[in-house]
């Protein structure tokens, strides 16, 4: 979900800047719930869902000093995907403990993403730059 659905850096970088003296903006009320979506990330969950191919699910690591973040991450889901991407969101702090054919994620290690048993796509990367590439990946590009 952070940085490959919506924007956590951008997020971050801002409280930086309105309180350069808090060294962990994601500890504070709130940081969760207020990204803005990735360009294309809506998009991209809908049209995933939609087709007949593919059954999408958001596998999502939470922080672990912010315990408000299991909620913040739910009511962004809700908002910006709606309650049928909130009934396939999963909150793990090892994403290696579940199984599926594809995972899409910023990073390929550091929560376990390399246990996944099934093939982790790096979004952002110089093959998945976007996410009309990873839409290309799944023959569902506009």
């Amino acid at each position: 979900m952070d940085d490959t659905l919506c924007d956590l850096q951008a997020a971050a970088k801002a409280a930086k800047e309105r309180n350069p003296k808090m060294p962990y903006p994601q500890a504070e009320y709130g940081f969760y719930a207020n990204f803005e979506p990735l360009l294309g990330a809506t998009d991209a969950v809908s049209k995933l869902y939609d087709s007949e191919e593919y059954e999408p699910w958001i596998l999502t690591a939470p922080s672990l000093v912010n315990s408000l973040c299991y909620t913040e991450k739910r009511v962004w889901v809700e908002e910006f995907l709606g309650m049928r991407m909130v009934e396939r969101l999963i909150m793990s702090p090892n994403k290696g403990l579940l199984k599926g054919e594809y995972l899409i994620d910023d990073n390929v290690e550091g929560k376990g993403q390399k246990s996944f048993d099934g093939v982790v796509i790096q979004y952002g990367s110089e093959r998945y730059p976007s996410w009309n590439s990873v839409l290309e990946l799944f023959s569902l590009h506009s």
